[in-house]
């Protein structure tokens, strides 16, 4: 799904539609953990930016199942496809009943955005 979001965020990037992902109306659901069919929804919501530096052509999550996401770890993993003096964009800890925790995490593309240093 994160290659999907990031795909789709450069395709919007290139064609003027400048986006990013809106963490705040992810929906995220899980239903049947421990049956052995379980079926996850996800809905990532993109909005309108105006600038193309205010999108973000770039997505990621860390999570798992009944445990703390690794963000730490994750956050070095990807420190350096970060455009110098940019952040990652880290939503809040996203949670099914059933366990599963999520961080979704969005920053601009170094090499899509490599006119926003």
């Amino acid at each position: 799904m994160s290659a999907k979001v990031g795909d789709k965020l450069k395709e919007l990037f290139k064609v003027g539609k400048y986006s990013k992902v809106d963490f705040d109306h992810i929906i995220m659901t899980t239903k049947g953990m421990g049956s052995g069919n379980v079926t996850y929804y996800l809905e990532i919501p993109f909005k309108r930016v105006n600038t193309k530096c205010e999108a973000y052509t770039s997505f990621d999550h860390v999570g798992g199942w009944n445990h703390k996401p690794a963000l730490k770890s994750r956050k070095l993993q990807l420190k350096n496809v970060v455009i110098d003096h940019q952040e990652l964009a880290i939503s809040n800890l996203k949670t099914t009943p059933e366990g599963l925790q999520e961080y979704w995490i969005q920053w601009k593309n170094k090499v899509t955005q490599s006119m926003c240093k």
